[in-house]
């Protein structure tokens, strides 16, 4: 039982922050054309508070549901072991970390995770030219980033397992590019299709800009610190023709490596050069866009999140001139915030504060232009009610229910959060132009206010935290719960 104070602290954080209504969103059934995820990844010297930032929107295509969970930490006997979908097995460690899981049924790639060392993983599809992979009793795929996110408890580990699962298995997709940041560092790690991966841990003082293509250029293995891969990266491209030593220039990783066209395919290049026009980076579009750049203003997790609405607003790219000829949706074909857009988030990664609080999910489901960004801190201990399918659930380690969903997995249900913000989503957007004013307005409003307030929560919360690590987590869940109760009030009015 919590005492007066407790209560009273709870009552303050959740009515001190906000006195506004809520927001959802939809899910428009995008083209194979869509699918398309974006990530930004921020160095802690490169942003304005000195935190490590994730930037991630996630793109499929069709019909699409995100569940969120919460798996505990967990014990595991002598002798268990993980299976994979192909028939693969490994033993499983003794203890499974805690983490926050955005499911997507049916989907082989597309999860994101934050586990209770403030570890957060996301990727994008990279596809590579490799057409004869080494793959190993089936080889190791969508549990790949679950397994880094049950056992890792820094960034650089969750590539190191990831690298050793890679080498004993083989990568089953084309290509992929995980995102992973801790709040001390942040790694990029580029898998091919069978057992060659490479990783980069991205300069503390620089930004890296990845759409759905390889980004790491030139390597150095000899430099443990920053850079892992396998041994034989360099060789294997000269065995098969993708780099000549002898021809003059240095080995770059994405040249020898992605799938002809898709470096300067348009979805790529148009979305990349919008992310540094938002930031300030001089580019152009045809340019030879960097692995990571040095940027003229630190960048602050509100940039981060302004980027992942972006529409091409204001350039020739913007086909809606401003929604006034009609959706951008409809219009302005691939975009960093588009049709088949699910959810978007800035994970906040602060050092300074113990993880649990210093580790902040904001998560804005569906399409980040028009829902708010919501905190999620590192710390809660459960999900608001109706955020996961009733009766779908994924007991672990069974993915059964995730490899082969129920027919109805895709039913609309005014139960299930994620649907309240399809509804939202397809009701602005069938009228754009006029209804995305009061759907921006609220979200800036509200977001405004959850920033103001954000140091007040955080001494609260460790205040609390010092005297009752269980209250702590309390008080975090019932936030969220009342923070995305408003948002969805709003919505539920809007329509």
């Amino acid at each position: 039982m919590k005492n007066n104070r407790t209560t009273l602290l709870l009552f303050a954080l959740v009515y001190i922050l906000i006195g506004s209504p809520l927001i959802s969103q939809e899910n428009n059934q995008g083209s194979k054309d869509d699918f398309n995820c974006f990530t930004i990844l921020v160095g802690k010297s490169a942003s304005n508070t000195g935190a490590v930032l994730l930037a991630h929107n996630e793109d499929d295509y069709g019909k699409q549901l995100v569940n969120w969970y919460l798996q505990p930490a967990l014990q595991h006997h002598e002798g268990d072991e993980i299976f994979l979908k192909n028939g693969a097995s490994l033993d499983q460690v003794e203890k499974t970390n805690k983490y926050l899981w955005l499911e997507m049924p049916g989907m082989e790639f597309s999860d994101s995770y934050l586990n209770e060392y403030g570890v957060c993983i996301a990727s994008n599809s990279c596809p590579s030219r490799e057409k004869k992979p080494q793959i190993t009793n089936g080889g190791i795929g969508y549990r790949l980033r679950g397994i880094m996110a049950e056992r890792a408890s820094s960034a650089r580990e969750a590539v190191e397992i990831a690298g050793r699962l890679i080498d004993e298995f083989g990568y089953t997709g084309s290509g992929r590019t995980y995102s992973i940041a801790d709040q001390n560092e942040a790694w990029v790690l580029a898998v091919v299709n069978g057992k060659h991966w490479v990783a980069v841990r991205i300069p503390d003082d620089q930004i890296m800009i990845l759409p759905n293509n390889y980004t790491i250029t030139e390597i150095n293995l000899d430099d443990s610190d920053n850079y892992l891969g396998s041994p034989d990266i360099v060789d294997y491209a000269v065995d098969n023709g993708w780099y000549n030593p002898d021809g003059g220039y240095p080995f770059n990783f994405r040249k020898a490596y992605a799938s002809k066209g898709s470096i300067k395919h348009p979805g790529n290049s148009k979305r990349a050069w919008g992310a540094y026009h938002v930031l300030q980076y001089d580019v152009q579009l045809d340019d030879s866009f960097p692995f990571s750049f040095i940027p003229e203003q630190k960048v602050s997790k509100e940039d981060l999140m302004q980027t992942l609405g972006y529409h091409y607003e204001g350039t020739e790219l913007d086909k809606s001139k401003n929604y006034t000829e009609g959706s951008p949706y409809k219009l302005n074909g691939t975009m960093i915030c588009g049709r088949a857009t699910v959810y978007g988030f800035v994970t906040e990664l602060r050092s300074w504060l113990p993880a649990s609080i210093g580790v902040v999910m904001w998560l804005a489901p569906q399409w980040p232009d028009i829902q708010p960004f919501i905190p999620y801190y590192c710390g809660i201990s459960s999900i608001p009610e109706g955020f996961s399918k009733t009766g779908y659930n994924l007991e672990y380690p069974d993915f059964q229910n995730h490899y082969n969903p129920p027919e109805d997995i895709h039913v609309r249900t005014d139960n299930h959060y994620f649907w309240n913000c399809v509804d939202y989503s397809d009701y602005i957007n069938e009228d754009y132009h006029k209804r995305i004013r009061k759907a921006v307005k609220f979200k800036r409003r509200f977001e405004r206010k959850l920033f103001r307030q954000q140091k007040t929560t955080d001494k609260a919360l460790v205040k609390m935290l010092a005297k009752s690590a269980e209250d702590a987590h309390e008080v975090m869940n019932t936030y969220t719960i009342s923070l995305n109760s408003k948002v969805k009030t709003f919505i539920t009015k809007s329509k």
